[in-house]
């Protein structure tokens, strides 16, 4: 994720456009690492979310408000006894750090104006929130850093504040000739570096670049500060270079390339020209920037109103999805561990099946040993005899110290028990294959499954199905998950079921038999359902009834899925039959793609 400085510029920005000149009406410590700022600023109110935590260092606006503890910690009744009814007279960033300096205004006990700073550093474990006064002194931070921890700068009450230079990197703003001559307008949102101002030029871009042992995105966020390296890759693809070659290989015309492109891009930067995006595959966010990243090409881009926006929407669908996938962790085990064992059952008896094909052989030889046998002589090992069934002469192997009678009994009860076992497996077989389908059913429910009441009726089905014990005087839980809803580009109502109870409902409680039905061709998959209100479907109905289809099964990661679609009063449940499964006989067929990212999807 990109949650780079180029971000911090654009979050920066737009705390200085919404909360500067504002009061911090409210202080509160939701999170051992966290602070939730309060602000009246123009007659509006805002919350600042401040996060120093080591795996999800962030600072956004937000609506959400959290609960606090009951007994605030300290370092919170320490800002609130400075801070409260403080004024934000300035927000900026050093160059593109990770790191946004609040400086703020409030009186003290005797009524005279103090400035303080409260300066908010997001660089993964080392994040930190930091209380300083006006000759940058710490007085306190949410975390304390001692020499014993780090030795290269402590973050203890009483020291001198300063960012540490672990890094050789060179401001990239720099390439931006407003950055170094800013003019009267400059909103001010970049803390100038202590240099001599000059503009970063195209020989120290080649140079710094040619130096590095590395593939030439690497080297970019290598050399400067801020950025992260999806937008070292975007600066790559803009500048068509392959960003996986060695940086020392590049042509003088690739490096121009890359250095107008990089030059352009701190430029939008300086003049404020962010525009927050998320990327998606299919409903998961995967990707963000402030500034559009064009490598995704393939994939499908949203924009947002503002960074804070983007950062809460993001986060809070990410953490979604991850919430989702360790509720569900205990019931994937319990599939996959079934699943494993059902395929094993599988193939066991597939190779048992194959050793039963001599069973009509055995047959022969003893039919043909009771029609020819009696002039064997006594000892024989083998006795070589017309085949009637076929005309072909065979060699029947035998005992030499069996009779022929008994040398055909001996086939007639190999025959007997290899049937036996054929017809035994046979029923067996049909049994697991069903079973495989059914868990593989389940999984694909588990994986579309986006929410914790999705899972109350899988796990439902898992327990009776019998691969879950239900706890003693257990109860079935209320169930509240409903299907998918669509609406189709021509208006038709378009329900997917999230597992086997609801394809089961939605097929026949829901549906009107000329109601149409698509489902993933010989894979599992949902049944998706669209309601005709006796209309005829247009062409574009039934390929977005069929991508979604083919979305919401074992097969969309594949190029095409086969659909099959047919009308909801030609699909039949036999007697007996696992949830989920149909039959049907006669279909239509297509095969398509399984993007649904323009398809309307109803809460």
């Amino acid at each position: 994720m990109a949650f780079d400085g180029i971000t911090i510029a654009n979050i920066t920005r737009e705390l200085h456009q919404t909360l500067l000149g504002g009061r911090i009406y409210k202080i509160a410590q939701p999170e051992s690492d966290e602070l939730l700022l309060t602000v009246k600023n123009n007659g509006a109110q805002y919350r600042l979310l401040l996060s120093a935590d080591a795996s999800l260092p962030l600072i956004y606006l937000t609506d959400v408000n959290k609960a606090s503890p009951m007994t605030a910690p300290g370092f919170c009744m320490l800002l609130r006894k400075h801070l409260q009814n403080a004024r934000i007279t300035g927000i900026a960033q050093p160059g593109l750090e990770r790191i946004i300096h609040l400086e703020l205004e409030h009186l003290d006990e005797l009524g005279d104006v103090c400035r303080k700073k409260l300066i908010v550093e997001m660089m993964g474990k080392h994040s930190n929130i930091i209380f300083c006064d006006d000759t940058d002194m710490i007085i306190d931070s949410i975390k304390h850093i001692s020499g014993m921890v780090s030795s290269v700068r402590e973050v203890l009450p009483g020291k001198k504040y300063f960012i540490p230079k672990t890094q050789d990197k060179e401001d990239p703003l720099r390439f931006c000739a407003r950055y170094t001559a800013p003019a009267a307008d400059d909103p001010g949102v970049f803390l100038r570096d202590a240099d001599d101002g000059t503009p970063l030029s195209y020989v120290n871009f080649s140079t710094a670049i040619r130096q590095k042992p590395l593939p030439v995105y690497k080297a970019l966020y290598n050399v400067y500060t801020g950025l992260s390296p999806i937008i070292a890759q975007e600066i790559c693809y803009r500048a068509g270079v392959d960003g996986d070659l060695p940086a020392g290989a590049l042509d003088e015309a690739a490096l121009h390339a890359l250095c107008d492109v990089l030059t352009d891009m701190m430029t939008h930067i300086v003049n404020g020209d962010f525009t927050p995006t998320v990327i998606y595959e299919g409903r998961e966010p995967v990707e963000y920037a402030a500034l559009p990243l064009t490598l995704y090409a393939d994939k499908t881009a949203k924009s947002c109103d503002s960074v804070s926006a983007l950062l809460e929407q993001y986060y809070a669908q990410r953490s979604a999805i991850t919430r989702i996938r360790q509720k569900s962790a205990d019931l994937r085990k319990i599939v996959q561990t079934a699943l494993e064992r059902s395929v094993k059952k599988y193939d066991l008896q597939i190779r048992q099946m194959k050793d039963t094909e001599k069973r009509e052989q055995y047959k022969v030889y003893g039919e043909l040993l009771n029609a020819y046998g009696y002039g064997l002589e006594p000892g024989a090992k083998s006795l070589e005899a017309p085949n009637y069934y076929t005309g072909e002469t065979v060699t029947i192997p035998l005992d030499e110290t069996l009779t022929p009678q008994e040398n055909a009994k001996r086939y007639f009860d190999r025959y007997g028990k290899l049937k036996r076992t054929y017809e035994a497996l046979s029923e067996l077989t049909v049994q697991v294959k069903d079973e495989i389908g059914h868990l593989e059913s389940i999984m694909t429910a588990l994986d579309i499954a986006i929410q914790e009441e999705d899972l109350v009726q899988i796990r439902e089905e898992l327990v009776e199905s019998g691969y879950i014990r239900r706890k003693g005087s257990a109860k079935k839980v209320r169930v509240t998950s409903r299907p998918f809803h669509y609406v189709s580009s021509d208006g038709f109502h378009m329900y997917v079921g999230k597992n086997n109870y609801q394809n089961d409902e939605l097929t026949f409680k829901f549906a009107n038999g000329n109601d149409w039905w698509f489902h993933a061709k010989k894979i599992p998959g949902s049944h998706v359902v669209v309601k005709t209100e006796g209309k005829e479907l247009p062409d574009r109905t039934f390929e977005e009834a069929a991508r979604l289809a083919a979305y919401y099964s074992k097969g969309r990661e594949q190029e095409k899925v086969e659909i099959d679609y047919l009308r909801r009063k030609d699909v039949k449940k036999p007697n007996g039959a696992k949830p989920g499964f149909v039959v049907y006989y006669t279909n239509y067929s297509m095969a398509i793609d399984a993007d649904i990212s323009g398809i309307e999807r109803l809460e």
